[in-house]
């Protein structure tokens, strides 16, 4: 798709202080005006339509919301982006279109891809045992209580299967609740395995390693516990393909969709700087420096469940992909009944009273698929029928089957808890408000 560029000027040229590059310079729009061959045609167009959503996530850049951020609201072939702040508070580099950033958790959905087509290859089960590929989760134990102490356990009811891990459910991650203070989890993060901010920093064996040093929380299948599945589905793309999981990813995914600018780091002159904010003083300092960890560099583990850098109009193509049922460019890279099945609730009821998630009322209108949220009942914000996620290194990513739209929010600000989505929220409003209008 041809694009034009509507750029401010006097960005980058050193006489702009860090206050006013915050305060909302550094806006670019991206408006569709061609369609290449075999792409859809283009919508009818009115940007004026953005011009709430824009005004939005301006004051919240000039607020001191997010040091910078790139917004992406498509419908059809239509697409609108806006840009705001600065990728880097020292230098002042602004944001553009096509800063990369480090994406967290909204990978997920990536890494279920990856797993669902080895299952159209033959290659994995959905329901069968993973045990050829991952030995270390075979014969698993499983604590006796929520309280257990790490040798109080008893038999897995049965195998973990890949749908377990896709779903979250195979017995190991973040469980809110009584289940926090259980020994295992106080075990997985002297593992350096616990779900959180910080990527593995070991090879996938290593972590595979350590994972199976573990006893369960729950029997597989039976409670939903929050991220670790798809770091370990991760290490399973890469087992039962002979690939590792970026170089799978790369040419199964990346590749055929044109995301160029999508893996597991990037140059450093094209990523943001990711900054976490002190609640108390509101003061931004950088994050990755401080954790040791580099997306500038191939990491030693590439983590499934959310170690991926991407932009936004990457992240636009690979949505668009899910809503054309798997299809992309003419050219089936999915097969319909797994992208059907991976847009399906698979969290029962009873599953859902046993698995709190942030805020209180999530599962009253979200459920979960493989390896992606989806919105099972109507509220001011999330008609059903909706998939997507958040990503804690302060992204954003939802599709609208209804609409026919994607919309994307990449910031350089971590969130500070996983309830901290206010700015998303409002973005989504405005994205889907406008993907309803004639």
């Amino acid at each position: 798709m041809a694009v034009s560029r509507q750029s401010v000027a006097g960005l980058g040229q050193g006489n702009i202080s860090r206050r006013d590059l915050l305060a909302g310079a550094g806006a670019a729009a991206l408006l569709p005006v061609a369609c290449g061959p075999g792409e859809p045609a283009a919508v009818t167009w009115r940007p004026a339509r953005y011009d709430a959503l824009d005004a939005a996530l301006d004051a919240r850049l000039a607020g001191g919301e997010t040091p910078g951020f790139v917004a992406l609201a498509a419908r059809g072939a239509g697409v609108h982006v806006h840009a705001g702040g600065v990728r880097d508070l020292d230098s002042g580099a602004p944001v553009t279109p096509e800063t990369v950033f480090a994406v967290a958790s909204i990978g997920k959905p990536v890494t279920a891809v990856a797993a669902l087509m080895l299952v159209d290859d033959g290659v994995l089960d959905l329901d069968g045992p993973v045990d050829r590929w991952l030995p270390e989760l075979a014969d698993r134990r499983v604590l006796r209580a929520p309280d257990s102490g790490l040798n109080d356990t008893v038999a897995a009811a049965r195998p973990v299967s890949l749908r377990d891990l896709l779903t979250m459910r195979f017995g190991l991650g973040f469980a809110p609740g009584p289940a926090m203070d259980s020994a295992v989890m106080r075990r997985m993060a002297e593992l350096g395995v616990a779900p959180g901010p910080r990527l593995f920093t070991a090879s996938a064996d290593e972590y595979m390693r350590r994972i199976g040093e573990l006893p369960l929380i729950d029997h597989p299948g039976e409670r939903w516990l929050y991220h670790n599945g798809l770091d370990v589905a991760g290490v399973l793309v890469a087992r039962a393909s002979g690939m590792s999981l970026g170089a799978f990813q790369r040419q199964r995914i990346f590749e055929p969709l044109g995301m160029a600018d999508t893996g597991f780091h990037a140059p450093a002159q094209r990523l943001a700087s990711l900054y976490w904010r002190d609640p108390e003083t509101g003061a931004y300092a950088p994050w990755t420096a401080s954790s040791g960890a580099s997306f500038a560099e191939p990491p030693p583990f590439e983590a499934g469940g959310g170690g991926q850098v991407s932009t936004v109009g990457d992240f636009h193509a690979f949505g668009r992909m899910l809503l054309n049922g798997g299809v992309h460019g003419g050219r089936r890279l999915l097969s319909a009944a797994l992208v059907a099945e991976m847009l399906t609730d698979q969290i029962t009821a009873q599953q859902k009273a046993a698995s709190p998630w942030f805020p209180e009322d999530f599962w009253d209108v979200h459920g979960w698929g493989l390896g992606v949220a989806v919105t099972v009942a109507d509220d001011a914000l999330t008609p059903a029928g909706r998939f997507g996620w958040w990503g804690g290194f302060g992204t954003a990513f939802w599709c609208d089957p209804a609409t026919d739209s994607v919309a994307l929010l990449f910031t350089n600000k971590m969130m500070g808890g996983a309830d901290d989505t206010a700015m998303a929220e409002e973005f989504l409003r405005h994205a889907f408000a406008a993907a309803r209008e004639d």
